[in-house]
């Protein structure tokens, strides 16, 4: 009986044991990078995380567009928890799904956390913004409650970051649903249209593409929004592509969009401003980029899409337009000339990889009190091609980009958001789990080496 005793124990260890070896993070994967910084990976396996930002606890919270949930990630140890999963959601290869996120300026109180995802209404995609309460007893998202809706969506450009600003309003990037170009290219660009009074009243927000809306928490108009062209709307800024990075710094909010074949964009968004698209990109400068208003060509359905300017088609010179409300980029990556190769042969099929543009992502804020001295005061940007981060160092009232532009961490994967910690000693970048992007040697590659990752790169320097 004794000696039964005892081997009922001592199974009992042995399985503890190996359950506890089991149930232990395996050791975090090194990346290689440069000195000060080390990198490292601490979750993979998420699906497509698309938003990420500081939540209660010193949590990172990170949606996943195709998974169609939030999740909240110890920055440490990689544990991770389901805050909500939400079924209604529609997703896609690569724009629609699962978007960005927000918590109320008064989350402490109030626990409403905000939502921005693609849905259907009938055969009809849509986009909305919904809230969700936090329950910290049980970590889960409850309650949802739509704060707009209907507002258009597509198979591309969706924007679809989330913000609130200091004077406590929301703020949404949303995209032309890339329209004009693509398996799109004979839908017609509404960038520019503006809402009518009547659209607004019976809150049609077919015109609310291309824009930058600004909403009370409620979803409501607020009193001191622009009057564009009469009306005043959700409408905070026109002429936009596809916005996919929005932060203030103090009061200022800056945004990050990602250009055709050239000129990505890093902007000052002001009340009213007019950022161009689709008739400007980048400068007035009339190099590379012209427009053509493909709706308007006969036979356009039947004429293959190309990077090209053809030249038996009418082309919209950027310079025809005298726009006073016309607002230029602080930054550009890059501005082609007229003459640069579009199709470089090193690249076949994957051209456009090829581009000086990066595809930025999004972007986030170093301080000028941060303890890497080189990017105090600097606006950090990811980039999807170049699965790399780009800083761009400010003027002091941080208004203007000043100095050369300095590129971080290049890995061979696409970098969908980045985030600096509170304590400014670690950036943490999540990647897409596919799609195209250039490898350590700038070629193309399919093969991301962390798709769907959480990393971080540490400061090690004093």
């Amino acid at each position: 009986m004794f000696s039964k005793r005892l081997l009922t124990v001592a199974l009992f260890l042995v399985l503890s044991t190996i359950l506890t070896i089991s149930l232990q993070a395996a050791p975090a994967k090194e990346i290689q990078t440069a000195e000060p910084f080390s990198g490292k990976v601490i979750l993979d396996g998420l699906q497509s995380p698309w938003g990420m930002i500081w939540g209660p606890e010193g949590k990172l919270w990170i949606t996943e567009r195709e998974a169609k949930r939030v999740i909240e990630v110890n920055p440490v140890t990689g544990e991770k928890v389901t805050l909500v999963e939400i079924d209604e959601i529609k997703t896609g290869p690569q724009h629609e799904g699962l978007l960005g996120l927000a918590l109320a300026p008064d989350f402490d109180s109030s626990k409403l956390v905000y939502l921005t995802y693609t849905y259907l209404n009938g055969d009809k995609e849509l986009h909305k913004i919904s809230s969700y309460k936090y329950d910290p007893k049980t970590k889960k998202l409850t309650d949802p409650k739509d704060i707009i809706a209907g507002i258009p969506a597509g198979s591309d450009h969706q924007g679809g970051r989330l913000v609130f600003g200091p004077d406590k309003m929301l703020y949404l990037s949303k995209g032309e649903l890339g329209h004009n170009q693509g398996a799109n290219r004979c839908k017609p660009n509404e960038a520019q249209r503006l809402p009518t009074a009547d659209e607004v009243t019976k809150k049609d927000y077919s015109a609310y593409v291309g824009k930058v809306l600004r909403l009370k928490p409620d979803g409501s108009i607020p009193d001191d929004n622009p009057t564009i062209g009469g009306v005043r709307s959700h409408v905070f800024t026109v002429g936009h592509r596809n916005p996919q990075g929005l932060k203030f710094i103090g009061d200022l909010l800056f945004s990050v969009e990602q250009g055709p074949s050239t000129d990505d964009e890093l902007n000052l968004l002001v009340s009213g401003g007019n950022y161009g698209w689709p008739l400007i990109a980048g400068y007035p400068d009339d190099q590379a980029y012209g427009f053509i208003d493909w709706s308007k060509v006969e036979g356009c359905d039947k004429i293959a899409p190309s990077v090209y300017i053809p030249a038996d088609k009418p082309i919209v010179k950027e310079t025809s337009h005298d726009r006073k409300d016309f607002k230029e980029p602080i930054r550009t990556f890059y501005t082609m000339p007229s003459n640069y190769n579009f199709q470089d042969a090193k690249f076949g099929q994957l051209a456009y990889l090829g581009w000086a543009t990066i595809a930025p992502s999004s972007l986030d804020y170093y301080p000028p009190d941060g303890p890497i001295k080189a990017w105090q005061n600097s606006i950090i940007i990811s980039s999807l091609k170049n699965g790399a981060l780009y800083r761009v160092p400010l003027s002091a009232d941080q208004k203007q980009a000043q100095g050369d532009i300095v590129k971080y961490f290049h890995t061979a994967n696409r970098y969908r958001q980045v985030l600096v910690s509170p304590d400014g000693k670690s950036i943490y970048v999540i990647t897409d789990k596919a799609g195209n992007m250039l490898d350590e040697n700038g070629l193309p590659t399919q093969k991301p080496a962390n798709p769907g990752s959480l990393l971080v790169f540490e400061y090690t320097g004093k």
